[in-house]
């Protein structure tokens, strides 16, 4: 047969009998033969790949949204690549950008760090993308093919959740902060401050729970830490740890309080208060984005923000030490307003029965 007809069924053409399809079909399955898709873009057909550029793979969030744009490009019949930014530097962007570009086909940015944001400004206009990105402030995102998590929502439910639980402030272990990721410490801040609660130093923290470890280590005996909300479950699991082996249980002497819902979440010791953020179905989302800058329709309108929920555990509770301030004002009330024991009293009896037992033991009994 033609390479004509072949490209027709190769393409999915209506324009091809029955038989003549199946025919080329048998062929093609007995040959083992797999379409070059880059080949396929550079010769004008219709973009069927999409390269992934992120700093990272193996944190919750990246790692999430990739199997969501995995899962939503291999329904749609799209091959997917990974292409590593492995730093901020201009002449990294740059290489990853273009080899990146080089299958001719779409591009995906993972932009919640540095590296990531410096190789979304770097793609060149003309280029089909679409990004998911921090929290954008003011008309950043609109009209951009841009999808986001609501991160100051995540934060600020979680802060105002500890608040109701009569928690007089929450202190913040946060995810490394740049511009872009500020917008949680922005969410647990203006929480406190709505509320009229004091608002601690910020306190900067990393991304695994090594971090969440060393700063529990450092607060563990300050009682005044009641609440603690960290900028992610990796920081929680690692602060929880500290705070158990200095001997402070969780949720009794301290609340805390994660975000992102991992799957171990709900495994932690004691299981962990989050905000889910499903970052699986960001991925899904973002490629839905692509797929209309690439003029393909898709089922339903895709928004930009996905929501949170809290997801109430066992790691949060009542502060213990409201109770401990309510007791140690009535051991300190004033005699003539709550009547007290007399410690005259209680030592002259403390006496006698000293007395009474060494007369006892001096006592010889006889059978």
């Amino acid at each position: 047969m033609s390479y004509q007809t072949v490209s027709r069924v190769i393409n999915e053409s209506a324009n091809v009998k029955p038989s003549t399809r199946e025919a080329v079909l048998d062929a093609i399955s007995r040959l083992g033969f797999r379409p070059n898709r880059a080949a396929r873009a550079l010769a004008g057909g219709p973009v069927q790949s999409v390269t992934v550029l992120t700093a990272d793979t193996r944190r919750h969030g990246y790692a999430a949204a990739l199997e969501g744009i995995e899962e939503a490009s291999r329904a749609a019949g799209f091959a997917m690549g990974v292409r590593v930014v492995e730093s901020g530097t201009p002449s990294s962007v740059r290489d990853a950008v273009e080899r990146a570009i080089e299958p001719a086909g779409a591009l995906i940015v993972i932009a919640y760090d540095p590296p990531g944001i410096a190789a979304l400004d770097a793609i060149p206009p003309g280029v089909p993308t679409a990004a998911i990105v921090e929290t954008p402030s003011g008309n950043d995102g609109v009209g951009k093919p841009w999808v986001w998590i609501d991160d100051g929502k995540s934060a600020r439910s979680a802060t105002e959740y500890l608040l109701s639980l009569g928690h007089q402030t929450v202190h913040y272990l946060s995810i490394p902060i740049w511009t872009a990721t500020r917008t949680r410490a922005v969410g647990w801040q203006s929480a406190l401050e709505d509320a009229g609660a004091p608002v601690p130093e910020l306190i900067q923290g990393g991304w695994g729970p090594e971090f969440g470890y060393e700063i529990g280590e450092r607060l563990a005996r300050d009682t005044d830490v009641t609440a603690m909300l960290c900028g992610n479950d990796d920081l929680a699991m690692g602060f929880i740890r500290a705070m158990n082996k200095a001997g402070r249980a969780v949720p009794d002497d301290v609340s805390v309080v994660g975000i992102d819902d991992t799957p171990l979440a709900p495994y932690y010791n004691p299981p962990l208060t989050t905000v889910r953020q499903d970052f699986q179905l960001l991925g899904r989302m973002c490629f839905a984005k692509l797929l209309s800058v690439l003029g393909r329709e898709t089922d339903n309108e895709v928004p930009s923000c996905l929501g949170t929920d809290l997801v109430i555990r066992e790691s949060a509770g009542p502060p213990k030490r409201s109770s401990r301030r309510a007791q140690s004002a009535r051991r300190s009330a004033p005699a003539n307003d709550v009547p007290g024991p007399d410690p005259g009293r209680h030592h002259n009896e403390k006496e006698a029965i000293t007395t009474t037992r060494k007369e006892n033991r001096n006592k010889t009994t006889t059978p």
